[in-house]
């Protein structure tokens, strides 16, 4: 299959396709762009450079086998929804592009995520239908983001070799690469008290978020936190969101109203920061201008402004690790479970200020 078909099927040049299918860093103008390019390429059923070669010649060791992989996103019901998985997702298409692998098919279930709906679907029938979808051509499924429990133990048998990719300990149930969000929430609550805030709000998911299995990673790490600086949490301070840009803006909206708010927020993830964000320079409150801080560093991060300060995770070391530990299983490498955890970094630019000082003249994105 050969990338001007693909050109052709996705409405762009070949220039840009080979661009897409090479290079995980490249922006398209339009950010659908990436998924339309990728999703033809997929129905054309297009094989690599070194997986056409080893269907050419036959090889068909362990070394050289080609294998089909196939990817679950449980956090994204479209690849607009949450940057930071759209963006995992880029560096591990990119990856099996330069493998001996054929990527199959990329699904959009977040229902996998969702304790309520994975008690009262059919789960099994789901997943054999995913399956079928892919003709019955796939070796390993790489999961992206939290998956139930049930749900994953379902399909750890089904697909044999399967590995998770998420912020979150899957507590040993399959091979794994995470950033503990417990510790990466730590991180910016630390930043926050080490800049003097002692009132300091949360907003994100939190214990008993109803219907999901996120798991308060991030709550639990920003409580830890606070109690080991002898800092009491405000019930007030903290908004409960399902972690979007619109309800990180209403989560704003919310403290902008209240008598009694905090000097820094811990936001579970920059969109929804960056929501927050918005909501300030709409209403440019400058009696309001708290310090606020998240998780994730996603793209956009560094072109608001003021910038975001935030605990970036590993996203390219993430996604290649979860494809080695991927193949390497599928080869026979290794039986029992293994567990990566990589580290998140502190990436300080101008969302956060000391407390004594009065914040910024102004927000704009």
């Amino acid at each position: 299959m050969s990338i001007k078909k693909i050109a052709e099927r996705a409405g762009v040049s070949p220039a840009t396709v080979s661009r897409v299918l090479n290079n995980p860093n490249y922006k398209c103008a339009v950010p659908e762009l990436r998924e339309k390019i990728w999703k033809s390429a997929m129905e054309l059923n297009y094989t690599p450079n070194k997986a056409a070669r080893s269907l050419r010649t036959g090889e068909e060791d362990s070394e050289h086998k080609i294998y089909y992989i196939s990817v679950l996103m449980t956090r994204m019901d479209n690849a607009t929804t949450d940057p930071f998985f759209s963006e995992l997702l880029r560096v591990i298409e990119s990856e099996i592009h330069k493998q001996i692998a054929i990527l199959t098919k990329v699904w959009y279930l977040p229902l996998f995520s969702n304790d309520k709906k994975c008690r009262t679907e059919n789960l099994d029938r789901i997943i054999e239908d995913m399956y079928e979808e892919t003709e019955r051509k796939c070796d390993g499924l790489i999961i992206i983001g939290k998956c139930n429990k049930e749900a994953l133990k379902k399909l750890n048998r089904k697909y044999k070799s399967v590995v998770s990719v998420n912020r979150n300990s899957t507590n040993y149930e399959v091979d794994e690469v995470l950033c503990d969000g417990k510790k990466v929430a730590s991180m910016a609550v630390e930043h926050l008290i080490g800049l003097g805030h002692r009132s300091i709000g949360y907003v994100g998911r939190s214990i008993g978020y109803v219907g999901d299995c996120y798991n308060e990673a991030h709550y639990r790490g920003f409580l830890e936190t606070l109690h080991r600086h002898e800092i009491e949490p405000e019930s007030c301070y903290i908004i409960q969101t399902s972690q979007t840009e619109a309800e990180g803006f209403e989560a704003m909206k919310k403290f902008l109203q209240s008598r009694d708010c905090p000097t820094g927020i811990y936001c579970a993830n920059d969109i929804t920061a960056i929501g927050m964000l918005k909501c300030l320079s709409k209403y440019k409150n400058h009696y309001y201008m708290p310090s606020i801080i998240s998780s994730d560093d996603i793209e956009e991060a560094q072109y608001t402004h003021p910038m975001l300060t935030t605990v970036g995770l590993p996203k390219e070391e993430m996604g290649k690790f979860a494809l080695n530990l991927l193949l390497d299983r599928m080869r026979g490498g290794h039986k029992s479970v293994v567990r990566m955890e990589l580290e998140g970094k502190l990436m300080i630019r101008n969302s956060c200020t000391p407390v004594e000082e009065s914040g910024w003249s102004d927000y704009c994105i």
